[in-house]
């Protein structure tokens, strides 16, 4: 077992999935990796389906465990920057593995991902 700030995990990959667990952060991650300085609006716009709350809240989680870092630009109106930091560009081995077994699959079940590219901004 690890202790690791008051938790335990079984093993490494607990470790991990506890950083990016779950279907938002992950996506999050992926799309500050190709993309730079995102605004809130940007992120929520590119992952359809989030509601704002739960955008919040995972923005707030991949902060506190320094996978991204948020840049106030302006008090009035509130306007933020998101953007990856080292550490967790440090994962986009994983987010390149995972396009590309997405797009692999698709492939063999013979669909078209490339029409839905639009998606990504």
């Amino acid at each position: 077992m690890i202790k690791l700030n008051n938790k335990t995990y079984t093993c490494p990959v607990d470790v991990t999935l506890s950083f990016i667990g779950g279907k938002w952060k992950i996506l999050i991650l992926s799309h500050l990796n190709i993309f730079n300085d995102r605004g809130f609006s940007e992120i929520r716009d590119n992952l359809p389906g989030i509601s704002e709350k739960m955008l919040v809240q995972q923005l707030k989680e991949l902060e506190r465990d320094q996978l991204i870092e948020k840049k106030v630009l302006s008090l009035k109106p509130y306007r933020v920057q998101y953007n990856i930091t080292p550490t967790g560009k440090s994962l986009s081995p994983l987010f390149e593995f995972l396009s590309e077994y997405g797009i692999n699959y698709l492939k063999e079940h013979g669909i078209d991902y490339m029409k839905d590219q639009q998606l990504y901004k």
